[in-house]
């Protein structure tokens, strides 16, 4: 399966001129996103369609191939869709090119990251959909205004639901679109026939649109890429609880009393690259139910089940693989989660984990458990350098 990448990138910004080529973290732009792409182990080629001179330039230092598109095709009112098929006619005349799935990229998005790219592709492909794209969870209340006085747009206004109670709402980030190449061409839109979500991380959403989103992409940038406090300088394992950590803490009970979780895909890529980083993982659940072997199967993580005493577990899989408890993480999120959490080098949890496991925590992730936290915690193991190697 061939997968093309398209960043349409324009000249002719009018918000904030020449935006595609302003230093951004020490690089153009349209740099972020080409350096994503081209680490996204599901894309082939990364193509940037410009009609600017300087852009191509940029386009090609960062090792992306260019097309040149038309004045007409870079207009104000040029759609991105116009840009994309005009893209897909050039190297299919040119030399003949037929992509299976064409990724569309956003260059004013430039926190996008490899995973949202290869997440967004695989969500098609798992879901044998036509169309994808990337978003992030919403749990905001919605307001109208009219003559007759303020409505609820997505919840009825008499009846004020918890979070938990909502039904699940996405915002587009903007960011990641992916098509059937074929199934584009015929529809000539970016969402035609089945169409399913990947959802990212909140703190990856951002469109560089005016002055202002440079400052904060800056700073996202370099919080992102710090490493983070209480994370010791060197990280050779880590060892997490089940509930609470890879789910959301909460179980649905079937009439026939069949239990199922909810987990997060984000959470399941930010372990497919800590596995891929060569570093060791465990899970220790007190939990008897199959949900548990059957998801830590599915993400190939080793695990025990159906323990009580979750601390003897800990320090004989660490003898056993001569693992230095110090360079240790354990992601807890209740009081059953202590002894282990005090055990090794680096406690975490979850920023909704019991008031007990906050305060015995050297670092509390940005996330709820089951809605990304382990991503988020992948991420600064990567960003900061932790990860042990060798």
């Amino acid at each position: 399966m061939q997968t093309l990448a398209i960043i349409p990138a324009r000249g002719g910004s009018k918000g904030i001129p020449r935006k595609n080529v302003l230093p951004l973290g020490g690089v153009p732009l349209i740099a972020h996103t080409i350096n994503a792409a081209r680490a996204a182990s599901r894309v082939d080629r990364v193509v940037v369609s410009t009609d600017d001179d300087e852009i191509a330039a940029v386009a090609r230092r960062y090792g992306a191939e260019v097309v040149r598109r038309p004045a007409e095709l870079a207009s104000d009112t040029a759609s991105s869709e116009a840009a994309l098929l005009h893209t897909l006619d050039a190297l299919r005349e040119g030399e003949g090119y037929e992509p299976d799935l064409l990724v569309f990229l956003q260059c004013t998005s430039p926190l996008t990251a490899p995973e949202d790219i290869d997440g967004t592709i695989a969500a098609l492909i798992d879901r044998d959909a036509d169309s994808a794209l990337a978003v992030t969870a919403f749990h905001y209340f919605l307001w109208g205004d009219d003559a007759d006085g303020a409505h609820g747009v997505n919840h009825d206004k008499s009846v004020r639901l918890m979070r938990q109670q909502r039904t699940p709402e996405y915002i587009e980030t903007g960011a990641v679109y992916v098509m059937k190449a074929k199934g584009f061409r015929a529809a000539r839109h970016r969402f035609f026939g089945k169409t399913v979500l990947f959802d990212t991380p909140i703190e990856r959403r951002l469109e560089i649109d005016e002055p202002a989103d440079f400052r904060i992409a800056e700073e996202r940038i370099a919080r992102l890429t710090a490493r983070a406090p209480g994370l010791p300088p060197r990280v050779s394992a880590l060892v997490m609880d089940f509930d609470g950590v890879l789910t959301d803490d909460r179980v649905f009970v079937s009439e026939t009393g069949e239990e199922s979780v909810v987990c997060s895909r984000r959470d399941g890529m930010g372990i497919e690259r800590l596995r891929a980083a060569g570093l060791p993982m465990l899970v220790i659940s007190k939990e008897t139910n199959p949900v548990v072997a059957a998801r830590c199967r599915k993400l190939r993580l080793p695990y025990q089940h159906g323990i009580e005493g979750k601390l003897a577990v800990l320090q004989a899989w660490l003898a056993e693989h001569a693992i230095d408890p110090a360079e240790t993480l354990y992601v807890g999120n209740d009081v059953n989660d202590l002894e282990c959490m005090a055990a090794v080098g680096c406690a975490v949890a979850p920023q909704d984990a019991h008031p007990r496991a906050l305060a015995a925590a050297a670092l509390v992730l940005d996330a709820d458990g089951g809605r990304g936290a382990i991503r988020l915690l992948a991420d600064l193991l990567e960003a900061g350098g932790h990860l042990a190697r060798g």
